[in-house]
């Protein structure tokens, strides 16, 4: 999917320029990295808040044209208002094609509902982990990451080396094969095991 944004250069910085820019609907950001100087940017407020509601937004290379120029960008970071819906600064950071990038990716499951463990056990599935990192080239970075629980029994997890990733793309454990989710009774329930009487001898 090819998500484009609009900005233009921003020449005066500080708290009061970046305030007065916010008043005017817009808000204030930077774009790096890439070989190229930094350079201080300026959004639409309401295109930019409506993108961010995306989830695939912050997963994307995003084409960011810049003064009439095309660059392929990702979102590094967002600074939002403590309590008000108003977005107060956002950077960019430039990708080339032939470098690799770190992102992290959401997670989405898939067949929950007929999974041995939910369906048989009376399970609940938990989600301990909703996105992962990843490296990959910009051209073969995924939206999301599917997630099969189909055969997942209770009592029983998926790890990150369980999934299946795109090619190309490769997850970045830190040393640690982290589970993703697993299949837990609610709390209070007890398993049919538990539940049965004993038998008489």
């Amino acid at each position: 999917m090819q998500i484009e944004i609009s900005a233009t250069a921003r020449t005066l910085q500080g708290t009061g320029a970046s305030r007065r820019l916010r008043i005017a609907g817009r808000v204030p950001g930077i774009v790096y990295g890439g070989g190229k100087a930094a350079q201080a940017i300026e959004l639409d407020h309401n295109t930019i808040f409506h993108q961010l509601k995306r989830e695939v937004f912050h997963s994307s290379i995003l084409n960011l044209m810049l003064d009439g120029v095309k660059e392929a960008v990702l979102l590094r970071d967002v600074q939002m208002h403590p309590f008000k819906p108003i977005v107060l600064h956002v950077d960019f950071q430039r990708v080339a094609k032939d470098q690799k990038v770190h992102m992290k990716v959401p997670l989405h499951f898939v067949n929950a509902d007929i999974a041995p463990g939910v369906k048989l056990s009376s399970g609940i599935v938990s989600h301990v982990m909703n996105e992962i990192e990843v490296s990959c080239l910009p051209g073969n970075l995924p939206e999301f990451i599917e997630v099969d629980l189909a055969s997942l029994a209770l009592g029983h997890s998926i790890h990150i080396s369980d999934l299946k990733l795109p090619k190309g793309v490769e997850a970045i454990m830190h040393g640690n094969d982290a589970v993703v989710a697993t299949i837990i009774l609610p709390r209070g329930a007890v398993s049919e095991e538990a539940a049965a009487p004993p038998e008489e001898a």
